[in-house]
């Protein structure tokens, strides 16, 4: 059973998404908070396996409670649940250490299968959100050399190998290693060593930034 905390300041929308989460198979709603003090005190109580967070809220922000929840438990995964696309607002959120940026508006499945798919290992990223952060198209993109490769051959684009890039593609969709592992019929142990190798190539250190590359790059 995927435990689910839910820290909004908005009774209504407290209400739907426990009404969404419950009717789902395998997820429960444990607790509500109507701020984000409130929301690092019931993560301490309860220990979730996911919350959803909104941003704007009175007295702690979501982001500063995002913040003080991944620091006391790194194995929680926050995902925050707010109508602000913007660049800024989706940087500070996954620095503070989200996992997930999910919009109010998006379709109530989408919500569900976010929850589901951080309390994997996921990164789930609302389309708009990622967009939010990549670079602009009309600038160059200066790529990373392969450097396993002999001086003086010239280097492919993209450069990283047939099945590092079928795990690229897999990192964009959000999907955890042993999510890959299986789509791929290797062991999570592999995946997690090709996965790294993508993260050196790439110039990356997270999955998410990995992720947010792989969509800008076309994979």
């Amino acid at each position: 059973m995927i435990r689910v905390l839910v820290v909004d300041d908005h009774p209504l929308v407290r209400q739907g998404l426990r009404s969404l989460v419950d009717q789902a198979d395998g997820v429960e709603v444990v607790e509500e908070a109507a701020d984000g003090e409130r929301g690092v005190a019931a993560a301490a109580l309860h220990r979730p396996d996911v919350v959803l967070m909104d941003l704007s809220m009175p007295g702690i922000g979501g982001v500063e409670a995002t913040r003080r929840i991944v620091a006391a438990d790194p194995q929680v995964h926050v995902v925050v649940l707010t109508s602000v696309p913007d660049a800024s607002s989706v940087r500070e959120a996954l620095a503070a250490g989200a996992v997930g940026y999910l919009l109010k508006d998006a379709e109530p499945a989408a919500v569900v299968a976010g929850v589901r798919a951080a309390a994997e290992g996921g990164a789930p990223l609302d389309p708009r959100a990622a967009r939010a952060l990549l670079p602009d198209r009309s600038a160059p993109v200066t790529a990373v050399p392969d450097r396993t490769a002999p001086a003086g051959v010239p280097q492919p684009a993209p450069f990283v190998s047939g099945r590092e890039a079928e795990v690229l593609r897999l990192l964009g969709r959000g999907l955890a290693n042993k999510q890959i592992g299986t789509e791929l019929g290797i062991s999570e142990r592999t995946v997690k060593a090709h996965v790294g190798s993508v993260f050196r190539r790439i110039g990356v250190a997270d999955r998410t930034s990995a992720a947010l590359w792989a969509r800008d790059h076309g994979y």
